[in-house]
């Protein structure tokens, strides 16, 4: 996987020929083909590991919050700084234009979306217990954008630090999911 997330972030996904991914991660193909069904397969993998990294990650913010050992602000500031963490962009994007184009890739995503949505509407919940279920479903879809569009700042050549950036940001989406 670690060769495939450099290849496909250097080449692009459909450039990149498995017998270079054979080559660069010191296997054979016919290995590759034990492990994986093909490419798909292995942006899955991916997907799924990072994706569970993540959602653990959101899972004890979120459980900071609800149990009141921090403030529901630090708690979406928190949620920024993990967005704006320094990842794999180009892997990112990649992996999200696959999605566009493939079916199986698309509903493996959304399917570990749903996981980030428990967390955030918990979190949202905290913020204003009084949401209704379509007001949730909206807080749900803002801070989901949020993480989104964070992770991918660099491209829109940023003058605030990152630092300043959660912090504002983390109160904005509080704003926001108070306003509903």
């Amino acid at each position: 996987m670690a060769a495939a997330r450099k290849l496909f972030s250097a080449r692009g996904f459909h450039q990149t020929a498995m017998s270079e991914l054979a080559h660069a991660a010191e296997v054979s193909v016919g290995q590759i083909y034990r492990l994986f069904t093909g490419k798909e397969a292995i942006i899955q993998a991916i997907v799924n590991h990072d994706a569970e990294s993540k959602r653990l990650e959101l899972a004890k913010i979120c459980e900071e919050a609800t149990a009141g050992r921090t403030t529901i602000e630090a708690a979406f500031v928190e949620l920024a700084k993990r967005a704006l963490s320094k990842g794999d962009e180009a892997l990112s994007f990649e992996i999200m234009a696959e999605a566009h184009r493939n079916a199986v890739v698309a509903d493996a995503i959304g399917g570990l979306c749903q996981g980030f949505r428990d967390v955030i509407s918990e979190l949202a919940c905290v913020a204003n217990p009084a949401l209704t279920t379509i007001e949730l479903e909206g807080a749900e879809e803002l801070v989901l954008a949020f993480m989104f569009g964070l992770g991918h700042r660099t491209l829109s050549r940023p003058q605030l630090s990152e630092d300043e950036t959660a912090r504002l940001t983390g109160r904005m989406m509080v704003a926001a999911v108070r306003a509903l």
